[in-house]
């Protein structure tokens, strides 16, 4: 009994469309993948000169393909001008704020330095009022340290004596003593002149003019004596008018001290509202410098994203395109490719989607700086 054998076979046009794809794709698992050029391209450590030539041959291959798709390559825009204005300006905002903080804070030194001085001098103000509180509190006895009454009075009146006021007087006397007796002998010589001299009616002249002459003599005396008093009572009601002057200046003094005490007051609690504001303001300029980074990383990582995915298709071209043959192939044989592995790329937010949103949120942050629309 004969056997027969049958074999089906495809049109010769498809083996060999097979054949072809069969080399293609047992000839690429032989390929290395690089993804630099030549340059980059350094023989390792006990590499053999057929594994090294391959790397260096793919990576010429992949240079090829990186010009080639050079025109599809994903690309990231930079900052337009309106954009890069915007962050020149929110720059020059950062820390703008210092020089005016400075500036009151060197005016609030020099106030707590008035404050200070105004303090000290509130202080011995108030102890020249407490004394002259306790001395108005004595009973009336004295008033802003001054005694009452008239004894009192005349004790004090003696402090302002003159010194030299005895000598003066001293002086007045023996000078009236030496014109008595200049006009007593005058008065004698008249009545020797007459030949009365000794007579009972010359020594009732003689006794008439000493007694006179005492009379005045103490008359002079007592009026020098009224005088200095007079005079040391004139400087002692002066010296009381100046304490009581001195005490309403000093109440005065005090009144504007206690007002500059206030204002000290207030600068302490400026200079914690100025702290709370440069707290604030560097806070806001923290956000904005942050907010800044993130602008300029979003960007920078787009373009690395860009350069990630032109580096793939070039890597991948081959591969692909052997995909794209055998899915043609599998059609025209009437079959079913063969299990193979599929690469499935999720494409990421466009390089062009995240610098669009790169230029809204610098937008955003200039639109802080001037509230003005940046576009129109």
């Amino acid at each position: 009994m004969a056997t027969e054998t049958v074999i089906n076979r495809p049109a010769p046009f498809v083996e060999d469309i097979g054949k072809k794809l069969s080399e293609q794709a047992l000839g690429l698992q032989q390929v290395p993948v690089v993804t630099t050029g030549v340059t980059g391209i350094t023989r390792q450590a006990g590499e053999t000169d057929a594994g090294f030539k391959a790397r260096q041959d793919a990576a010429r291959a992949f240079t090829t393909r990186q010009e080639n798709l050079a025109g599809i390559a994903p690309q990231v825009a930079g900052q337009t001008a309106l954009q890069s204005l915007a962050e020149i300006k929110a720059l020059q905002g950062v820390g703008s704020f210092q020089p005016f903080l400075q500036r009151a804070e060197q005016e609030a030194q020099l106030a707590s330095g008035l404050g200070t001085t105004a303090l000290g001098g509130l202080t011995a103000a108030g102890q020249e009022l407490t004394g002259a509180s306790t001395a108005l509190g004595t009973a009336g006895a004295t008033v802003g340290g001054v005694p009452l009454g008239a004894q009192a009075f005349q004790q004090d009146v003696s402090q302002f004596m003159s010194p030299y006021q005895q000598q003066v007087i001293d002086a007045s006397l023996a000078e009236f003593d030496r014109n008595k007796q200049m006009q007593e002998q005058q008065l004698r010589d008249q009545q020797a002149k007459l030949g009365v001299l000794g007579a009972g009616r010359a020594g009732v002249q003689l006794a008439e003019f000493g007694t006179g002459a005492a009379r005045e003599r103490a008359l002079l005396q007592a009026g020098l004596l009224q005088q200095g008093f007079n005079q040391a009572a004139s400087q002692r009601q002066q010296d009381i008018a100046n304490r009581f002057n001195l005490g309403t200046a000093q109440s005065g003094i005090a009144g504007q001290l206690q007002g500059l005490g206030g204002f000290r007051s207030n600068l302490a609690q400026q200079q914690a509202q100025l702290g709370g504001a440069q707290q604030g303001l560097q806070g806001t300029d923290i956000t904005r410098l942050g907010q800044l980074g993130s602008i300029n990383q979003a960007l920078e990582q787009a373009r690395k994203d860009a350069t990630r995915e032109a580096t793939r298709m070039a890597a991948f071209q081959p591969q692909e395109e052997l995909n794209r043959f055998a899915d043609i192939t599998t059609g025209i044989m009437g079959g079913m490719r063969g299990t193979g592995t599929a690469t499935t790329n999720v494409p990421n937010p466009t390089p062009l989607q995240t610098a669009l949103g790169v230029g809204s949120t610098l937008a955003g942050i200039y639109g802080a700086f001037n509230p003005r629309p940046l576009f129109g």
